[in-house]
């Protein structure tokens, strides 16, 4: 085995038992060769980054955005990542819900936000002139990021087979149910 394919082979088995996730789909790409596994090395950036922005609104936005694309085991991964960090789980029942009255300000002002950008809804303009009134416009980057992240990898294993049902997701050791996301097109 080649050096940087054992190496990545060990950071996607520490992945999985760290996140209780199967990562089977990128062991499928890394068997293409280590330069096949380096655009998504690239994704995961994008992914992490955040500036602007406090954690428990951006951590809706990949939720939402995930659960657009996939309301299974991609959703909770982002869910137990949001746990992890801290974001309140009565927070997280709630956009995994979409429950918007349920929601803190913060959370709700991203959720609509992510909506409308995956809708393509003119309102769009209007919320982001919002975040960027409430966090800066670094936050409008974050968000913009959180919303590509929380959708690519869904897409991604999706098309390489890997693609699951809709679950209900884990929030805080309990079940709950997850919002159907409507496109308005």
């Amino acid at each position: 085995m080649k050096p940087l394919t054992h190496v990545a082979n060990s950071r996607i088995a520490a992945f999985e038992r760290g996140w209780n996730y199967d990562a089977s789909y990128l062991r499928t790409i890394l068997a293409r060769g280590f330069g096949a596994l380096r655009p998504a090395l690239g994704l995961e950036r994008i992914s992490a980054y955040r500036k602007g922005i406090p954690r428990a609104p951006w951590f809706a936005a990949k939720i939402v955005a995930a659960r657009a694309e996939d309301c299974g085991p991609c959703t909770q991964l982002v869910v137990t990542m949001a746990e992890r960090a801290g974001v309140d789980a009565a927070t997280l029942r709630a956009v995994v819900a979409g429950d918007d009255d349920a929601m803190p300000p913060d959370e709700r002002l991203a959720v609509r936000f992510t909506r409308a950008v995956l809708d393509h809804d003119p309102e769009a303009d209007a919320l982001r002139d919002e975040v960027v009134a409430r966090w800066g416009d670094d936050a409008v980057v974050s968000l913009a990021y959180a919303i590509l992240s929380g959708r690519a990898y869904p897409t991604l294993k999706y098309a390489l087979g890997y693609g699951r049902a809709c679950v209900r997701v884990q929030v805080g050791g309990e079940e709950t149910p997850v919002a159907a996301f409507a496109h308005a097109h």
